[in-house]
């Protein structure tokens, strides 16, 4: 594992910009400031190794900024990516210090990080914390039942949609705006990274996107920026309906 840099300045967490929608969400005072006493921060740059599958981690906590992908490796050599991790999303499982995944930061990348036996123990303490916790792992488990019927029945089509569908409202939740009509956010991925998380070819990855640009449904003032003009559009490509359910 690469060694990141420490970040010194240290920031109050009644302060932080996801404090509404991390784990810490619903801690009053008094759970901020035990959490406030515990935490430390780490940046990461891209393409850098935050923990590799099968290590023993000894942190736990959240992602400030940026994006972090989690991939797998097979036995045979292949690398397949997982899952990406965005601001607020929980990095690690307490009571199991064995990361299953490998996870590298895409974009340069801050965390919220706590030791793992103290933020245990914390945990154990602080009904709040736990409660939220679990939220955000039963939300976990329903993005990954939808992420497995989108690779699953959707066409290359929809398959590229709803992946900008996901990154807008990511990027909008982030911003604590709407994704609406006219909304501009960042690719993470190359057209190569997008091809390996979606098990597409880079080449049909690059076609959908042209087209999906020909019709008007997105823009792109440059490789790595997005702008949605229409975003029920937007969702009518990805086969989705305007609450994000699949169209009969």
């Amino acid at each position: 594992m690469m060694t990141p840099s420490l970040r010194k300045q240290h920031e109050r967490c009644a302060d932080c910009g996801i404090r509404n929608r991390a784990v810490c969400s619903y801690c009053g005072p008094q759970e901020l400031g035990l959490l406030d006493t515990i935490k430390f921060y780490r940046s990461y740059d891209p393409g850098q190794e935050i923990v590799a599958a099968g290590e023993q981690t000894d942190f736990l906590g959240s992602v400030v900024e940026g994006v972090v992908s989690l991939s797998k490796t097979m036995p045979d050599g292949r690398r397949q990516m997982v899952g990406l991790m965005f601001a607020s999303d929980f990095v690690g499982r307490p009571m199991r210090p064995i990361a299953p995944y490998d996870a590298v930061a895409v974009t340069p990348v801050r965390l919220c990080l706590f030791n793992r036996g103290r933020f245990e123990r914390l945990l154990k303490d602080t009904p709040v914390l736990e409660k939220r916790l679990l939220e955000m792992t039963l939300d976990e488990l329903d993005a990954a039942r939808d992420w497995m019927l989108l690779l699953g029945r959707k066409s290359a089509r929809e398959k590229i949609a709803s992946f900008l569908a996901i990154l807008a409202r990511r990027a909008a939740s982030a911003d604590n705006v709407d994704a609406d009509d006219g909304f501009f956010f960042d690719l993470p991925l190359t057209r190569e990274q997008m091809a390996d998380y979606l098990g597409l070819t880079i080449e049909t990855v690059s076609r959908q996107i042209t087209a999906l640009k020909k019709d008007g449904v997105v823009e792109f003032p440059d490789a790595r920026r997005c702008r949605v003009p229409d975003f029920v559009a937007l969702l009518d490509a990805a086969g989705e309906d305007s609450d994000g359910g699949m169209i009969d």
